[in-house]
């Protein structure tokens, strides 16, 4: 297992930027998948962006899609998450998981998560 440290949340005005950043301690390899996800309803996070480690392909919720952008340095080893004309309905804690499941359904490490805030 990877351990995962996230920064680069803060407080913004709607319209407004944000880049997530999350430290990877560990062979990103032995992940399949790294993704952000947001606190949903009833407590349960919700998975909004994903890429997979060993061919970069993204996958975004359809909320965020066009606003936000997943991307991973491997030289880096750092998972990014640019937001891009953030709203009010973005504020939320902001966490990275990684997968070592091969089809990314089920995240087993997970970092302590970063504020966002967006005001309108």
């Amino acid at each position: 297992q990877v351990q995962l440290m996230e920064s680069g949340g803060g407080s913004v005005q709607t319209g407004e930027s944000l880049r997530l950043s999350c430290v990877i301690s560990g062979d990103i390899y032995s992940s399949y998948c790294m993704a952000w996800f947001r606190q949903g309803p009833n407590n349960k996070r919700d998975g909004i962006a994903r890429i997979r480690t060993g061919d970069g392909r993204p996958f975004y919720m359809e909320s965020v899609k066009g606003r936000f952008t997943i991307s991973l340095d491997h030289a880096k080893n750092t998972l990014f998450l640019q937001m891009d004309n953030l709203k009010p309905g973005d504020t939320n804690m902001y966490y990275c998981a990684a997968s070592t499941v091969s089809s990314c359904t089920d995240y087993n490490s997970w970092g302590q998560g970063t504020q966002v805030t967006v005001s309108s």
